[in-house]
């Protein structure tokens, strides 16, 4: 599928299928986005990209020199953003080819960061002069994303820091899991981080910008470098509360071998006392003796009393 925007007057706007011939719209539009091009849709796009349009597998090649060069279709970025279902986060790559006169981005699956831009362009809320800083808009606001899903996990993670240090009734085996996928979406979006970082170092060495693009690709970077120390944190944050969590599960699995220690400890004296006096010798000084089953009784009961006052008296019930 693809999606057309034109530049007017200082704010993009969409291009529906009523404006004018497809082709004639593909060649006069700023940015053309491509959502899973379909045979029909790469090759309309043929005639504006001289070269192979990438395809995913092109697109998801991790080397530097596979996601970002410059040939003659123009500067390539292959970029990582993010993606999420059922709440967790996965990445996915995005191909965005910026020449002279359009920015052409190539991608899979619906991503929050142009469905948030293409409804801003319908408010007239983007205001770009050119595709180049149209590119740098969306990596702005790709940052911004990343900010928000940061301080996401961020209050989720003082949600669950409430269940392990203060919540004596917690599961914790849930606490784990929700750990375990707050670590993978701050890992996640890192990865994003540092792929926009080697994005913007590039654009700032190949691309011919104005003095504010280039400045705002600076402020890019240090939002990004702030943005990294902010992940950090959170994971110091995310391996004290798992650190917690299972110190937490040893003290109360310890305090259960404990208990069962304590009880075999109090049953050992009158198990000890009752065989004694069940052994079936014939000469025994208390087996014709009328008090003997009483006191073979109270013997049992206080030999087992005995060591629960003494654990009691040390503290250690």
């Amino acid at each position: 599928m693809l999606r057309l925007f034109k530049i007017e007057n200082g704010l993009i706007r969409e291009l529906s299928d009523s404006d004018g011939d497809i082709e004639q719209q593909l060649h006069d539009a700023d940015w053309i986005d491509a959502h899973d091009p379909d045979a029909k849709d790469r090759v309309l796009l043929n005639a504006l990209i001289p070269t192979e349009i990438p395809g995913s597998g092109d697109i998801e090649e991790i080397e530097a020199s596979a996601r970002c060069f410059v040939d003659s279709a123009g500067i390539h970025t292959h970029s990582l953003f993010l993606s999420q279902s059922e709440g967790r986060h996965s990445t996915v790559s995005i191909a965005c080819i910026l020449q002279k006169k359009r920015l052409i981005t190539i991608r899979e699956g619906d991503l929050a960061d142009f469905r948030l831009l293409r409804m801003r362009a319908r408010r007239g809320q983007v205001e770009v002069r050119s595709p180049s800083e149209l590119l740098i808009t969306l990596f702005e606001q790709k940052v911004e994303n990343h900010a928000d899903a940061l301080e996401d996990i961020h209050k989720q993670l003082e949600a669950v820091s409430h269940l392990v240090l203060e919540d004596k009734d917690a599961e914790l085996d849930d606490v784990i899991n929700r750990l375990a996928r707050l670590e993978d979406s701050n890992g996640k979006i890192r990865l994003c981080l540092m792929d926009t970082q080697r994005d913007i170092s590039f654009l700032l060495r190949h691309l011919k910008t104005e003095n504010d693009e280039a400045e705002t690709l600076r402020e890019i970077m240090r939002d990004i470098e702030t943005l990294m120390s902010h992940t950090t944190f959170l994971f110091d944050k995310i391996n004290f509360l798992m650190e917690s969590t299972h110190g937490v599960i040893n003290i109360k699995q310890n305090q259960i071998i404990k208990t069962f220690s304590i009880a075999a400890v109090v049953f050992l004296p009158p198990t000890l006392v009752a065989s004694i006096y069940g052994m079936n010798f014939i000469y025994m000084p208390e087996l014709q003796w009328l008090a003997g089953y009483p006191w073979a009784l109270g013997l049992i009961l206080l030999s087992g009393f005995s060591p629960y006052w003494y654990f009691k008296r040390k503290g250690w019930l």
